[in-house]
């Protein structure tokens, strides 16, 4: 595959019937600043009026809060249900969302997924499809800055067009529900729109998704747009743990709460029916995913495997676990399924194994740099050695050798190597032995140190018979520039 998955959840979202409403929009609201931390690309907010768990009437309202929280995610409307809303007032509230965060919004489209919200609003689910289409055609129109009059047997415009410019150039992305039915391909492939598939993972809407996406591709051709593929999402319920064990034990938390849900509305909504179907039944089927990372990244090799390519997979966001818990899926999810599915770690385990293939090569290489520094070092304590040279008795008791103030020149010497030992300096003594007869030749009572500078055991000591120490060809090594070497 070389398109990069993007991740991101579907928040519809559902929550029990006997939870604090407020505490469980403002629990929303922290997951969705989470999991921008985490690095989530999108989050997608739906919008519901009937059947109690759903319970966000106003993906925007929500988005607006949620945009304020939050620094790179993309937040998306899960989706608006155009056949309930006035064009130019959804128009109107998209564009401003647009530029309230500054072009983080996505536009999901569709139709209305519970015919108990049509019902509430006296609208015949039979006619909500053919509404979307009108509803969004109209609303492309105000995008782009025309003034539009429209008769509907639901809604007038007269002369209406939007006071503002989208933020997103030409006007942001928009998506279209899809689930089984191909009515969302074919008006993606009109207008060139994402498609969110809802029921990727349900067995109608698995089995539909290459058929779906066939249709929108055929659709384009015909009206000279092109479907990419990164804009195709897929949605599916996952909860990971560090294990199946504990992945099983987190979802008793709300897994049955979520599974009544759904099997009471499945017969009204197009959802799957779940009523008789235990948790094994429904991962066997690979409806679901309990389990570990390598589950998850089970799952999605099995829709790329049905579909191909596609852009993002946003995960069904359901409580089956607690907050904790279930945060620690998402986390696991980034942490382990996202770089397995990008290949993100590929450079970096050829980088290990080539390290690993090589290590006596470059211990060994490491091994001599360390020696070579221990030899530097060595040689250039040679060269910043004290040399003390000719400081012998006959140096001073002779009337000829003497010195000026030769007891200050004493004091200072002894000065000198006393710092020179604090310091860790090596000392070089240099004797000199002027041969038989001489006052320092090395029987006589001249020859030996003054005892204030006497060297230590461990002190080197030169013995010369030639007038220049530099002579000696140790010390001409070490201390004589070699420009000025005869």
């Amino acid at each position: 595959m070389s398109l990069k998955l993007r991740n991101g959840i579907f928040l519809a979202p559902f929550h029990p019937v006997h939870e604090d409403p407020t505490l469980c929009i403002q629990r929303d609201l922290e997951l969705i600043e989470y999991l921008d931390r985490l690095g989530y690309e999108e989050a997608w907010v739906g919008e519901h009026h009937s059947a109690g768990y759903e319970i966000i009437a106003s993906p925007e309202l929500f988005i607006a809060a949620a945009a304020e929280r939050t620094r790179r995610i993309m937040l998306g409307t899960g989706v608006v249900s155009l056949p309930y809303h006035n064009p130019l007032m959804t128009a109107n509230r998209i564009i401003q969302l647009d530029h309230q965060t500054r072009g983080r919004v996505l536009f999901g489209v569709g139709p209305g997924l519970l015919p108990s919200d049509a019902f509430a609003m006296g609208i015949n689910p039979s006619v909500q499809r053919e509404r979307m289409v009108e509803a969004i055609e109209v609303i492309l129109r105000l995008f782009n800055g025309k003034r539009v009059t429209h008769q509907s047997d639901w809604f007038t415009l007269k002369d209406a067009t939007c006071q503002l410019r989208p933020y997103t150039w030409p006007h942001p992305e928009i998506a279209v529900a899809s689930s089984v039915t191909p009515s969302g391909g074919r008006l993606a492939g009109r207008h060139g729109f994402g498609l969110l598939c809802v029921a990727a993972t349900q067995m109608a809407g698995y089995d539909a998704l290459s058929i779906n996406w066939k249709i929108a591709n055929d659709v384009a051709a015909e009206h000279g747009q092109k479907m990419d593929p990164a804009k195709l999402r897929l949605v599916g319920p996952v909860h990971i743990a560090e294990s199946r064990e504990r992945a099983f034990e987190n979802i008793k938390f709300g897994f049955d709460k979520w599974q009544e849900y759904f099997s009471g509305i499945s017969a009204v909504a197009g959802r799957d029916a779940m009523e008789a179907q235990s948790v094994e039944d429904l991962i066997k089927q690979d409806v679901i995913v309990v389990g570990t990372p390598d589950d998850a990244i089970a799952q999605i090799r099995r829709l790329q495997q049905k579909q191909g390519e596609f852009g993002c997979f946003l995960q069904l966001a359901h409580n089956w676990a607690d907050f904790e818990a279930t945060k620690k899926s998402y986390e696991l999810w980034q942490r382990y399924v996202t770089p397995v599915i990008n290949k993100a770690n590929e450079a970096r385990e050829t980088a290990f194994s080539w390290a690993k293939d090589n290590k006596e090569q470059f211990i060994g290489a490491a091994a001599m740099a360390a020696m070579q520094t221990i030899q530097k070092h060595h040689e250039e304590e040679m060269a910043r050695a004290l040399l003390v040279i000719d400081v012998q008795k006959g140096m001073f008791s002779v009337p000829a050798f003497q010195p000026f103030d030769g007891e200050a020149v004493i004091g200072r010497i002894t000065q000198m190597i006393a710092a020179a030992r604090a310091s860790g300096m090596a000392i070089f003594f240099v004797q000199h032995d002027g041969g038989p007869g001489h006052p320092l030749s090395a029987d006589g009572a001249g020859f030996p140190f003054r005892e204030e500078i006497a060297p230590r055991k461990d002190d080197a000591v030169i013995v010369k018979r030639q007038c220049s120490a530099f002579q000696i060809p140790r010390l001409k090594r070490n201390f004589v520039p070699p420009e000025s070497m005869p």
